[in-house]
């Protein structure tokens, strides 16, 4: 329990977070590494390059702060960050080291503005924190392994099968090389997926939704390939997915894990929507409704054309062969031989608006996944149009302490 000085001292603190954190940060991250290098292995470096891990966990840190006295307010953003740290098999004594690091960074950006008495503080309410996130992670573990079929940490699979989607994404099939019962798990998680990259001389971590409903024989993760360049250069995971993990190869994954899930004992319409990539967390939803409810479900999806639309077909023969589900598309860059009404129902980005009356349902939960851009703006547009903000799921993929 914090003590009420220690609140007042660290909410005393945010302006001065508010001004150093970014700097704070960064210094964080080099002495973390240069103390504990093999630790890179678990933060995704191409974030690091470009800081936007630095950027996050800045923010996350003033966050913390400006709501010490009001933590209910951070349950979202804690949930999603325990779950992250889970799939990343984070372990109790790595928080240790963090809190170590993270407090050396304030003092030394801070200097003498830096006393005793906020370093204490700090340390108190870092400590309350850990000990918080340690607690709710040890009850993910806890669950993961007690599935049937479940398991706790990193476990090899076979790579049975590759499937180009579009362009752009391409499906991996995964299945346990012990042979071994596979976990089930809710539609809408993802797995992270471990892979070493010659370049960078480490392994690294990724995070991918599962883009199957359960099938209790294999998990399927569809990969957007995040450059045109080498796997060497740049989109370190995606680009060594696509061109050199093949068929017959061993990865290690850890079981699902992510609080964007449907809720699968609901009996009220689905709504989902989705930009790009986003669509794979949303098939699977989908599959899974379609295959186990009677719910009626609504699928919008935005992409630029037809060469990167991935699983059209399979959504498209599922909307024509089940009442149950609608399929919206909206292409913004159709090419000549995408076909209006077969390929796609609206020429433009995708405007909720337009399509009101079929996405406005009595009691719907609405699942929303794509670029940051993207969803802010349905999130927005389904508040606008007088949806509830509890019936409002997204999903973020983004950076904090442990990321992907």
């Amino acid at each position: 329990m914090l003590t009420p000085s220690t609140i007042a001292t660290v909410k005393a603190t945010a302006p001065v977070l508010a001004e150093h954190g970014f700097t704070i940060i960064q210094r964080f991250y080099e002495r973390l590494f240069e103390a504990h290098p093999e630790l890179k292995n678990l933060f995704n470096m191409r974030h690091q390059e470009r800081g936007e891990q630095q950027r996050a966990l800045a923010a996350a840190v003033l966050a913390y702060a400006v709501n010490i006295d009001n933590l209910q307010a951070l349950g979202p953003a804690v949930a999603r960050i325990t779950n992250k740290h889970a799939s990343l098999n984070v372990l109790p004594e790595q928080y240790a080291v963090v809190g170590q690091h993270l407090l050396g960074a304030i003092k030394e950006v801070l200097g003498d503005a830096a006393t005793e008495t906020i370093l204490g503080a700090w340390a108190q309410a870092y400590q309350a924190l850990a000990d918080l996130m340690i607690g709710a992670e040890a009850a993910l573990y806890d669950e993961a392994a007690a599935r049937p079929g479940g398991w706790r940490g990193w476990r090899n699979f076979v790579v049975r099968h590759k499937r180009v989607e579009s362009d752009v994404i391409t499906s991996i099939f995964l299945e346990p090389e012990d042979g071994l019962a596979l976990a089930d798990f809710e539609p809408g998680q993802y797995i992270s997926i471990v892979v070493d990259v010659p370049r960078l001389g480490l392994q690294q971590v990724r995070q991918y939704s599962l883009s199957d409903a359960p099938n209790g024989r294999n998990y399927r993760i569809s990969v957007k390939r995040e450059s045109d360049g080498d796997a060497q250069t740049a989109g370190y995971v995606s680009n060594l997915l696509h061109d050199f993990v093949k068929k017959g190869d061993i990865v290690r994954i850890t079981p699902p894990f992510g609080d964007f899930h449907v809720d699968m004992k609901a009996k009220t319409p689905v709504v989902l929507v989705s930009g790009g990539v986003g669509l794979t967390p949303l098939v699977s939803i989908m599959k899974a409704v379609l295959k186990t409810t009677d719910r009626e479900v609504v699928f919008v999806h935005g992409a630029r054309n037809g060469s990167v639309h991935a699983m059209k077909d399979r959504v498209r023969a599922s909307a024509d062969t089940n009442p149950k589900l609608t399929s919206i598309v909206f292409y913004d860059a159709p090419l000549e031989s995408d076909v209006q009404g077969y390929d796609h129902d609206h020429v433009g980005m995708v405007d909720l608006r337009r399509i009101s009356e079929a996405v406005l349902k009595p009691d719907a939960d609405y699942y929303v996944c794509g670029p940051l851009p993207f969803m802010r703006q349905q999130v927005e547009t389904l508040k606008a149009l007088g949806i509830d903000e509890a019936r409002v799921h997204y999903e973020v993929f983004g950076t904090d302490v442990f990321e992907e």
